[in-house]
């Protein structure tokens, strides 16, 4: 058996937060966003959990994303969050995958694709209201919507955009975002444009700006467990879905003033017990995290000993035994330990995005499924 890092990921407290935001949002339909590989917990059996919950709409970010889940099995509707590509404009027919439409071009596109093949893929079409990102702009919105209008074939069912600032303690922004997308609306409906889903809302703005829901949310972030940011409310009662942990390989007493692992920064000040942990950044471990960080370990935290190394870490457990071949709580929780992912990402300037995203190297994830 491996030895090495481990990502339990609690696929019924997946579930339970699925529950609590969809309660949250008004029993809106609920679009979940599993790209990155489910932020990291492992995008096939994410679906596959939520989809038992009742969630019958996905989002990732590229094509082969989508296609992964359909050869998975997965029969709820899939959209795609990057630029559409003609060449997978007809396997996207087939398997009924959902496409994103940002341009001008892409519209010429699609019109071209069904006059040759008298097919269309369905199509949601993203509106920049100030991201700065993908999407028409405000000023070629009325241009787009009706190039769209006069096409033939276009199967534009939905229209969305992207908040830039929903996750932070200043709105206005944000408002003003809310604002550009609903004059894009009433330019739609002026012309007779008629859409059966409009989304806007993610994370943030669930907990930040609930009058951005329209016809669904789609929510990434407090599904795993974590809140996006520390401006946000953090009164829901979400779980941490991923236990990230590794094991404890050697034990070694150590006197006053022996230097540990690179650059000689961290000193034993005293006699100590240092723990080498087989988990590295390759693994995903954030490095910064050694200066003043911490894993958990039977109830108790222990201060991480020097820098990160690639492969490896250094705990300091002080006078406590630890014993080889048991695991440390990296960030998650179980039945004796807890570190929120969220304390980590505070502390280094980072976000649970980044953290969450970066497991990857030789961990090994494990799926938890009570019975």
């Amino acid at each position: 058996m491996a030895v090495g890092p481990k990502a339990i990921i609690h696929l019924d407290r997946l579930r339970h937060n699925y529950k609590i935001v969809k309660t949250t949002a008004g029993g809106r339909r609920m679009m979940a966003v599993v790209k990155a590989n489910g932020y990291g917990h492992g995008a096939v059996e994410s679906t596959k959990a939520l989809a038992q919950e009742g969630c019958d709409f996905f989002a990732v970010f590229t094509f082969e994303e989508a296609v992964e889940l359909r050869d998975a099995g997965i029969e709820e509707d899939i959209f795609v969050f990057s630029r559409s590509r003609h060449e997978t404009f007809a396997e996207a027919v087939d398997r009924n995958i959902t496409l994103n439409i940002s341009h001008a071009d892409d519209v010429s596109a699609l019109a071209g694709f069904h006059a040759e093949t008298g097919e269309s893929p369905k199509v949601h079409l993203k509106v920049d209201t100030g991201m700065t990102r993908l999407g028409i702009t405000m000023d070629e919105a009325e241009s787009v919507l009706e190039k769209i209008k006069d096409a033939d074939g276009i199967r534009c069912e939905g229209i969305y955009s992207h908040y830039a600032t929903a996750d932070e303690g200043d709105l206005g922004y944000a408002n003003e975002q809310l604002k550009n997308f609903n004059a894009v609306l009433e330019i739609a409906d002026s012309l007779g444009i008629q859409f059966s889903i409009k989304h806007f809302s993610n994370s943030g703005s669930v907990l930040n700006l609930p009058e951005s829901g329209f016809d669904a949310v789609r929510v990434g972030m407090l599904l795993y467990g974590a809140f996006p940011s520390d401006e946000v409310p953090a009164e829901l009662d979400i779980k941490p879905v991923m236990e990230f942990r590794g094991p404890i390989v050697h034990v070694r007493r150590v006197s006053a003033g022996t230097q540990v692992s690179y650059g000689g920064v961290w000193t034993a000040e005293k006699e100590t017990t240092i723990g080498v942990i087989q988990t590295g950044f390759a693994d995903g471990f954030p490095r910064p995290w050694y200066a003043g960080g911490c894993v958990s370990y039977q109830g108790n935290r222990y201060p991480i000993a020097g820098r990160v190394c690639m492969d490896q870490l250094m705990v300091d457990f002080g006078d406590a035994s630890p014993n080889e071949g048991e695991d440390v709580l990296f960030f998650g929780e179980n039945e004796t330990d807890s570190i929120r992912v969220e304390e980590i990402a505070s502390a280094i300037g980072s976000t649970p995005y980044v953290l969450l995203t970066a497991i990857h190297g030789r961990t090994e994830r494990k799926y938890f499924k009570p019975s």
